[in-house]
């Protein structure tokens, strides 16, 4: 089974996650671990679970971490999920300028596969005298 966190899920793990580090407390680090997760995802990992209780292995989980790294966090989730059988998907960017980063790489790949669409139309003579008049103007 795949499950995939989003943007906003990573974000506040991360955030809940830096909290516990400053004030030692993983209490509501583990409720957000959980509700980052549906309803349908919990039901689906505790099945897989030999004690079917999710709570529980995000409190081993939580026991295990070393408590002050953010990133070892997420590995632990990937790496414990992976022994029963789930993979975890997840943008491990979760600070502002990194998602910032992110979403520029993602416009220049729209701007390449604009252009590849141009290429692969050789039946357009308009594409191409554009793409000659831009080349002659660089």
């Amino acid at each position: 089974m795949e499950i995939y966190l989003d943007k906003r899920a990573v974000k506040q793990i991360r955030v809940s996650a830096a909290d516990a580090i400053e004030e030692g407390d993983t209490e509501t680090l583990r409720e957000d671990l959980l509700e980052a997760f549906t309803e349908e995802q919990v039901e689906e990992i505790e099945r897989r679970l030999d004690n079917g209780d999710f709570f529980e292995f995000l409190t081993d989980m939580l026991d295990e971490w070393s408590g002050d790294d953010i990133d070892e966090l997420f590995e632990l989730l990937d790496t414990q999920l992976g022994d029963v059988g789930i993979d975890v998907k997840f943008d491990k960017k979760g600070s502002s300028e990194e998602e910032e980063e992110e979403e520029e790489k993602d416009e220049d790949v729209d701007y390449d596969d604009e252009d590849e669409d141009l290429d692969e139309d050789d039946d357009d003579e308009d594409g191409d005298e554009e793409e000659e008049e831009a080349d002659e103007e660089d």
